[in-house]
């Protein structure tokens, strides 16, 4: 039996794309992890399964690269919208659902998509940095010299921290140079550095917007896969009106021999 797949990436982090609105076998943890895995398998961070939905366009399931259902996933959510627009689903707007609830999609073009997240609360300042749940947990910290740090170790300390017990979190650092933002991440089910993290982007932006005291506007953040953007709003003790923005590419089409 063969699969047909697409392979999409959203400034760098990349996904591996199924159309399961007309049934699937049944996908073993071990499975999917050996999709995802780059050596031997297709290659990416996650993969993605569109689902028919009665009340929205599509549900979006997503699973880490180690084959385990994962929480929101920000940058997965524009691809998997760009995948649907091709698909016929929806037209530049779309209405899904994911693991974090509703998420509205802008198909700007063939390689530009923003994606509303839900509100978010303050983040909590814990000393060495800030926490935030973004759709996915996220520890944002701010540091000195972002390009000699050794992501797999120092992503890997701070993600099993007994603080973030039991499911752990992500790890974010930024720096900024000459008013420009960068960051890299550490994401969890990956459990290694990705070339960006779409809610790890907000968790930062929202992270800078308190520290900083931005009310509302914009922050981009250099990432090493590409530019997001990420538009905010801050109402009482919540940020609202989130939205990521930023590149969409499809890689290719393929089949998966089962």
């Amino acid at each position: 039996m063969e699969l047909k797949f697409d392979k999409y990436h959203g400034a760098g982090n990349d996904f591996i794309i199924i159309d399961g609105r007309f049934g699937l076998p049944d996908l073993t943890q071990e499975t999917i992890a050996s999709w995802c895995k780059r050596a031997t398998g297709i290659g990416a961070d996650g993969l993605i399964i569109v689902h028919n939905n009665a009340d929205y366009d599509f549900e979006m399931k997503y699973y880490n690269a180690d084959g385990r259902e994962g929480s929101m996933c920000g940058n997965g959510g524009r691809c998997i919208a760009a995948f649907a627009n091709k698909l016929g689903l929806c037209a530049e707007q779309t209405i899904f659902l994911a693991s974090d609830g509703l998420h509205h999609a802008t198909i700007h073009s063939d390689t530009l998509v923003s994606l509303a997240m839900n509100d978010a609360s303050i983040p909590e300042f814990l000393g060495d940095g800030w926490f935030v749940n973004t759709g996915s947990p996220h520890l944002v910290l701010l540091v000195e010299n972002i390009d000699t740090i050794d992501m797999m170790q120092y992503g890997k300390e701070l993600r099993f921290n007994n603080r973030f017990a039991p499911d752990g979190t992500n790890v974010n650092v930024i720096q900024e140079k000459n008013n420009v933002y960068f960051i890299r991440t550490y994401e969890r089910g990956v459990e290694a550095e990705t070339l960006s993290c779409g809610t790890g982007a907000v968790a930062a932006a929202l992270s800078l917007a308190t520290a900083k005291h931005i009310n509302m506007g914009s922050i981009e953040l250099n990432a090493r896969g590409g530019l997001l953007m990420v538009s905010f709003n801050k109402k009482q003790n919540n940020y609202t009106d989130i939205v990521l923005h930023g590149p969409v590419h499809f890689v290719y089409s393929g089949q998966i021999q089962l």
